[in-house]
Order: structure tokens, then sequence, then C-alpha cells
């Protein structure tokens, strides 16, 4: 039987904790436009939200947080055909409470506009295609962007951007799990 006050299972079991500590996290959290946050476009930036979602790779579980005043703006998920006419009615989902999180759960393209009538025509719109590795608004394409879009700074530093080949996480928890049962069965004298 394993005593589990003894310091070496203790020690043991510190070592296996900080390893799984080390397997990286899968999920990003985006906050859409950076620095701009949500809001109308500004005349020297009106494709800050094309510009954006050019720069992201976005993966499963990755989620979007949409940042306004609440009781200036809000976000609405619309169809394609609603993004491209600006049409508000009969949104996919409704958002307005200032600190928005939309989650990635399934492939496909997502398009957002500002539920305030009159921002969808002035740009403030996002589309992201999600699923073919790339992620732009088709109303100025890719190819109106640089090959190099810069990292956008923030009050604590730039926005790291996610790996263009994250490798697989399910090796790193299988290892530190067998390890735990090999060093479990070693204490308890089992091998």
């Amino acid at each position: 039987m394993v005593n589990l006050r003894s310091p070496r299972f203790q020690l043991l079991l510190v070592l296996q904790v900080l390893m799984l500590i080390q397997s990286k996290v899968l999920c990003y959290q985006y906050k859409v436009g950076d620095l701009d946050a949500w809001g109308i476009p500004t005349s020297t930036n009106p494709q800050v939200y094309t510009k954006w979602s050019k720069t992201h790779e976005f993966k499963m579980g990755d989620s979007l947080l949409f940042l306004y005043p609440p009781s200036q703006d809000s976000v609405v998920q619309v169809t394609a055909q609603a993004y491209t006419s600006c049409n508000l009615k009969d949104p996919i989902l409704y958002m307005n409470n200032g600190n928005s999180l939309f989650n990635f759960t399934s492939l496909g393209d997502f398009y957002f506009t500002s539920g305030e009538p009159g921002r969808c025509q002035n740009n403030q719109k996002l589309h992201i295609s999600f699923g073919n590795g790339s992620a732009y608004s088709p109303s100025y394409g890719p190819s109106a962007l640089p090959d190099s879009a810069p990292s956008y700074p923030t009050v604590f530093g730039t926005i790291p951007a996610p790996p263009s080949s994250a490798p697989s996480q399910s090796f790193p928890v299988l290892m530190v799990a067998v390890i735990g049962f090999v060093v479990c069965s070693l204490l308890s004298g089992n091998l």
C-alpha cells in the first residue's frame, strides 16, 4: 500500500502536476479589433475588422470577445445575405452586454455586425471563414491587405498570434498519464 504522506510520494505527485501544467492551452480568446475594440471604424482605418480577421487563424474551441459600451452598441450574428445587405432583422444571435463572447463550436462562415442601425453600412461588421485556414472579409478580399499584417500592441504588450501548426496535445497528456501510472505502481510495489 502506498503511503500518501511519504515525502517520496508527494515529490512524485508534485512532479506529475508540474508536467500537466506545462502542456499548452488549446484554445485562444481573441479580442475583436484588438485596441480598436468593437465600434465604427475610423476614416483612417476603415478596414480594421478585415485586417484583424486576416491576421488571425482560428481553431475549434477558440472564442471572439466583443468589447463595447452596452448602452451604445450590440453584436448580432447574421446570415451571409443579411451581412451583405446589412439587414438586422431576424439575427441568428443577439448579444448586448458589452462583454460578448462567441465560441467556435463548428466549422463554417460566421458573420457579425453591430445591432445598431446604420453601423453595418459604416463597415462595423466582421466575417470569419473558419475551417479552411483563412479568415477575411469578402467585401475587401485578401488582396487588399499586405502579405504580412502588423501585430497590434495592447496595454499589456503584443497579442500573440496562435502557432501556425500546433502539434497534437494528446501525446503529452497520454505520456503524463502513463508516467503517473508507472510511478504509482512502483510505489505500491505492483511492478
